[in-house]
């Protein structure tokens, strides 16, 4: 498969309505953005699952290529996917990539195993500090991860905006599911203000928390 073979394939797809709403929801005038919608681009990487290397080899030139790339790594055995992971990571360049593309569920199976990659990725980059916090919200948010989780927040540089957000999204989760472990790592403000207040009203919108622990959570903002 040519790479203009596959771009014209996924230019078949393409919707002019669809890029302009797309390319609002990346919030970055830099990404040349096709117009295909992630439905499609999912049954491509489908498609494609078992030509990995080919799709790794094309360039980045469109939105819709590298999340191709990323998906079909994400559909991959486990043993295949952390084969590739090092390489995908740093082509995370924005939250759909991140939370949509790359979710890779043979993590599930290797939670343990897979650890001293969120380890690695949670000192990296913005968006692959952002990998590591999905990743621990999509399939660690059990007890027995707790002890692990908090440091690795504590320890993360959440200031920026979408390393924040997952941050206050995996905490938020954790309240519902934790809180008295939760509200206890929150007490010790180990979080930046705005992380800290994020991961509060993210709790307080969830019909999954009880009004009396929201009132006391509002209590607790900084």
């Amino acid at each position: 498969m040519l790479y203009e073979e596959f771009l014209d394939e996924l230019k078949s797809f393409a919707s002019e309505k669809y890029k302009t709403f797309h390319s609002g929801l990346l919030k970055d005038e830099s990404r040349r953005v096709l117009g295909v919608s992630v439905p499609q681009l999912k049954k491509l990487a489908a498609k494609y699952k078992n030509n990995v290397e080919e799709l790794l080899s094309f360039p980045d030139d469109y939105y819709e290529v590298t999340f191709v790339k990323l998906a079909a790594v994400g559909l991959c055995d486990y043993y295949t996917f952390i084969g590739y992971v090092d390489s995908c990571v740093p082509l995370i360049s924005d939250w759909a990539l991140c939370d949509s593309a790359f979710d890779a569920k043979c993590i599930k199976a290797h939670k343990d195993e897979f650890l001293v990659y969120i380890r690695k990725y949670i000192r990296g980059e913005e968006f692959s500090r952002r990998y590591a916090l999905v990743t621990l919200l999509k399939y660690y948010t059990e007890e027995k991860y707790l002890e692990i989780i908090f440091p690795l927040v504590e320890r993360c540089n959440c200031q920026p905006y979408y390393v924040s957000m997952a941050a206050a999204w995996l905490i938020a989760e954790l309240l519902i599911k934790f809180y008295p472990q939760t509200v206890g790592f929150l007490s010790e403000q180990s979080l930046d203000k705005k992380t800290h207040n994020r991961a509060i009203r993210k709790a307080c919108e969830s019909y999954r928390i009880s009004n009396d622990r929201k009132n006391f959570l509002k209590g607790i903002k900084r």
